[in-house]
């Protein structure tokens, strides 16, 4: 009885590590991912930002109306490699991973105002890929 209870239990624990192996190699491929977002956004590196993204991502907030966008055409427009001379503090804050979907939540703090991101991640053909953006601008005063 105890061989049997042991075989279970080594089945159990691998299972748990086999799985606990995966999701770490999925954190670590969505942080890839989300750094060629944030590398590219403070360097102004289109090149480097678009590998972030699926071709068809899109990007939508609220301003003085809903917008929404092609997410690599709009955060590209306008970049031309030189990084911004501001200091720029960026950070994930959390990283959800459900199988080949997740969701993360990311900072980027300007002087005078903070970008907070909601990304979507989807696995598609075995690469992390942003495919939709929706952000906020918080202001310094709130």
């Amino acid at each position: 009885m105890k061989k049997i209870v042991l075989i279970v239990l080594t089945v159990i624990t691998m299972t748990f590590t086999t799985e606990g192996a995966a999701q770490h190699t999925n954190l670590e491929r969505i942080e890839t991912t989300l750094n060629y977002y944030l590398t590219g956004l403070v360097n102004n590196d289109a090149k480097t930002l678009t590998k972030a993204f699926h071709p068809t991502a899109t990007m939508k907030w609220i301003g003085k109306e809903y917008k929404e966008v092609n997410a690599i055409k709009g955060l590209t427009e306008g970049m031309d490699g030189s990084p911004h001379e501001e200091k720029i503090k960026t950070r994930v804050v959390s990283v959800n991973i459900a199988g080949n979907a997740a969701s993360a939540q990311l900072e980027i703090q300007f002087p005078t105002f903070t970008y907070i991101d909601f990304m979507h991640l989807l696995k598609v053909e075995g690469k992390w890929k942003i495919v939709s953006k929706i952000f906020r601008t918080r202001q310094d005063s709130e």
